[in-house]
């Protein structure tokens, strides 16, 4: 016989959407404030003049601050007032979170539950405003140097005071976009800052299919490639639809407790371990940190002397180091499998997870609580991540081959590929939770009143 659940899973369609009145609300609070995140972006800082940006911009191209700019959706590039976009949170979030597996204190802070909890989100806005306004001093710094060395006049007045009003912009810009994000999340659907981000990669989309197929018409572009990367496109979004959600599930046996009525039967669960555990953050990691010296080298070019022997090892490196070259593929690859494997054991503790199954009574089947469980964890976790590691590689090595062997670039690659699709599946499934609590609400209002007539 079928269950109530099933009942009501066999009964879902769209057509609820016009019954779940708490659902459209928030749908529609979620796409305002998307909309206002987007207004933001074309928003010039004070003091900068947006016709010579492009120029600069170009300097920059395919540094890190073309990743950035790609997460912050062309708010970079124009040098708006959230030029800066959530970075800065996720790196302070990520350097909160390791700090709170390896110090004692913050990892007792993570312990103590709602308050703990609270009081490292307060450290993580702390580490927010801490490198906003670093990252704005030297964004405003670079911009006027830049502009005086390449001649172009970007900023109207450069001095302390376009310093001072770009740091206070710039770190206002990035806290309201957090505050845009928390918005989201109480009163909308989804998670806000991950929508933020989303919503910045997906913004570029209509520009790159209208150069494709512009190219395409034209002939600068063959209609293979075009093809090709459509087919690509949605290879990948199938392949990381399913290994995302794929798990690897260890059946958790609880004993038979006692109680007053009786005998109750033991209960048996199952710890859910993901085959990608560390999410996108090895990619990021590992472009940022191969980036770097491009960036560095691209805005410091009118400076360098490229007689030198230090000028002609920069020049080298950069060539070997540009996106799509063997030497960066290997690293990226490399640079991925590594912090895979680090940010995995930053997360995920074996042993404390061993220690909570064995004073809830818990114990995998075969394995001896304790040690040996905290081991055979260690054991299923590492295999795993070798196969998480090996896709997230070829998931994102694959796109920056291809650009570099076709010359076309690719507007989404294996990072901006991993933050969609992750998104877009975690903000699906929570308006099927929305509507499955509706349909419940419904049998239990129409329970009620059976109950009433009777």
């Amino acid at each position: 016989m079928a269950s109530r659940a099933d009942n009501v899973a066999s009964n879902f369609n769209l057509g609820n959407f016009a019954q779940a009145t708490e659902l459209r609300q928030r749908i529609w609070f979620t796409l305002g404030a998307l909309i206002v995140f987007r207004f933001l972006s074309f928003v010039p800082l004070p003091g900068v003049n947006p016709a010579a940006l492009q120029n600069l911009a170009d300097l920059a191209r395919g540094g890190v601050l073309d990743l950035f700019n790609t997460f912050s959706g062309g708010s970079l590039e124009r040098m708006s007032l959230i030029a800066l976009g959530v970075m800065p949170y996720i790196t302070a979030s990520i350097v909160v979170q390791m700090a709170s597996a390896l110090h004692p204190t913050l990892a007792a802070l993570k312990k103590e539950g709602a308050t703990g909890r609270q009081k490292l989100n307060q450290y993580t806005r702390y580490g927010t405003v801490f490198l906003c306004a670093i990252q704005g001093y030297f964004l405003a710094l670079g911009l006027e140097t830049l502009a005086g060395a390449q001649g172009i006049q970007a900023v109207v007045e450069p001095g302390y005071m376009f310093r001072i009003g770009a740091v206070i912009s710039l770190v206002g810009g990035t806290m309201f976009l957090l505050w845009l994000g928390e918005q989201i999340t109480s009163r909308g659907i989804g998670n806000g800052v991950s929508l933020i981000i989303m919503a910045g990669i997906v913004a570029q989309f209509p520009t790159f299919a209208t150069n494709m197929f512009e190219g395409a018409r034209t002939g600068s572009i063959s209609s293979g490639i075009v093809i090709f990367f459509i087919a690509m496109v949605v290879g990948l979004i199938l392949l990381i639809s399913f290994v995302e959600r794929a798990q690897r599930r260890l059946r958790v046996e609880y004993p038979k407790r006692a109680t007053q009525r009786g005998m109750v039967q033991a209960d048996n669960q199952y710890l859910p371990l993901k085959l990608n555990t560390a999410g996108v953050i090895p990619p990021i990691f590992a472009s940022s940190l191969l980036l770097l010296p491009l960036t560095i080298s691209n805005l410091g070019s009118s400076s360098l002397d490229t007689d030198s022997t230090f000028g002609t090892a920069i020049v080298t490196l950069n060539q070997y180091l540009q996106p799509g070259e063997p030497i960066y593929l290997t690293l990226y690859a490399i640079g991925i499998i590594f912090f895979c494997f680090f940010y995995t054991a930053v997360v995920f503790n074996p042993e404390e997870t061993a220690d909570n199954l064995k004073k809830n009574g818990g114990f995998i089947p075969g394995i001896r609580p304790g040690k040996r469980t905290a081991d055979y964890l260690e054991y299923v976790l590492t295999r795993i991540t070798v196969v998480g590691a090996i896709y997230l590689t070829f998931v994102c090595v694959l796109p920056e081959y291809v650009i570099r062997q076709t010359g076309v670039p690719l507007f989404l690659g294996g990072t901006s590929l991993l933050i969609v699709v992750n998104v877009t599946v975690d903000t699906i499934t929570q308006i099927q939770s929305h509507l499955f609590a509706h349909q419940y609400d419904n049998l239990i209002k129409k329970a009620k009143l059976k109950g009433r007539k009777r």
